[in-house]
């Protein structure tokens, strides 16, 4: 094997552990991305964005890196340039401002994003406290160096059925949008109840209205299922 870190293996900085945050600085931090003025189909989406790429057939992409807001990722339809320009400047300033890598950030605000919706349906924990999405840090910002553009172009979604994006049809030969689920689901290494809770609890945190089958938008319950499920 060689021992130089080639391109195409999509490489990130390496961490060493010793600027990881602290429970308490975590908690400030989602304080203040709070206080940032974004929505919470904008905190979910991103973070979506960003970690969706993941392929288990090669371990390529993901939220590692945070190459959500690099070439050519930054740019895909998929991911709403125009929104992405607008929330990963203000999520890049605080990561700055406390110290952590906005691959963390990223993923961090969608953990924001999605207690403040199940907050919204007035669901706490079983000792009272308000509910906690777990989180992990000790993700790197790769750099434009550290990226083949060329390479990386590949893993664009064309179709992202959790996103209830499908630009035009068909898109791969006669492949349906359900099979695109199922490979994008399979890729992501979901089993079928995590792909999908997955689908109901992104469909109904979306800033868009087609798709989300719940007149409460943003509040992460079941109304999706209901709609869904219900013989009228």
């Amino acid at each position: 094997m060689p021992k130089e870190r080639l391109i195409w293996q999509d490489n990130v900085p390496e961490n060493n552990g010793s600027t990881l945050p602290t429970i308490d600085q975590i908690n400030d931090v989602k304080s203040k991305i709070r206080s940032a003025g974004l929505s919470i189909s904008q905190l979910v989406e991103t973070a979506w964005a960003s970690a969706s790429t993941y392929r288990q057939t090669d371990h390529r992409g993901g939220a590692n890196g945070a190459r959500i807001r690099l070439s050519p990722q930054k740019d895909w339809a998929v991911n709403k340039p125009e929104q992405l320009q607008k929330v990963l400047p203000i999520l890049e300033k605080i990561s700055k401002d406390n110290n952590m890598s906005i691959a963390d950030m990223i993923v961090l605000a969608g953990c924001v994003g999605v207690e403040d919706a199940i907050a919204k349906t007035g669901l706490s924990t079983r000792q009272g406290s308000s509910f906690e999405v777990p989180f992990t840090p000790g993700r790197t910002d790769a750099t434009p160096e550290q990226t083949d553009v060329d390479s990386f172009k590949w893993l664009e979604p064309k179709v992202d059925s959790f996103r209830n994006y499908l630009p035009k049809y068909p898109v791969q030969g006669d492949r349906s949008p359900e099979d695109h689920l199922l490979d994008r689901a399979h890729m992501l290494n979901l089993t079928a109840p995590e792909m999908t809770v997955l689908l109901a609890g992104l469909r109904t945190l979306l800033g868009d209205k087609l798709g989300q089958l719940t007149d409460t938008p943003c509040v992460l319950d079941n109304s999706w299922f209901k709609t869904l499920l219900s013989m009228d």
